[in-house]
């Protein structure tokens, strides 16, 4: 039986190197920055975040139905944004609490939830074909 803490803590932190390589991955994502900080946008538009709220941290744009999966499947790792961007489900990941494979779930979705219908679509069906 595997420990109970097993699904919340990795065996290896995720970095911010890698966070910023998993969202640079996904289709016309970007790297611009915002208030002080790294941003990912698709289509000039912001899906996640790095070092905010501090080092360390990142942010993922989810429904509030996703940010409520997250936080119950990663509670180590997930946990909503401050005041009412939190609220809306702006998702803050603590890096050296997550998965790489949580982590990458997450920036999928909060690029779905803001990428283009068209482009979403698009690469449902370049994924289909793999």
């Amino acid at each position: 039986m595997p420990h109970p803490f097993a699904v919340c803590v990795p065996a290896m932190p995720l970095t911010t190197k890698e966070f910023r390589q998993l969202a640079l991955a996904l289709p016309e994502a970007a790297e611009s920055a915002h208030m002080g900080h790294p941003d990912f946008r698709v289509h000039g538009k912001i899906f996640a975040t790095l070092n905010y709220p501090e080092k360390g941290w990142g942010m993922v744009k989810l429904s509030p139905e996703q940010q409520d999966m997250f936080m119950r499947e990663y509670p180590a790792a997930f946990s909503p944004s401050a005041g009412a961007w939190g609220r809306r489900g702006a998702t803050s990941v603590r890096l050296k609490a997550v998965a790489k494979s949580a982590a990458r779930k997450a920036l999928a979705a909060a690029w779905r939830n803001t990428a283009p219908k068209q482009l979403v679509q698009q690469f449902d069906k370049q994924f289909d074909k793999q």
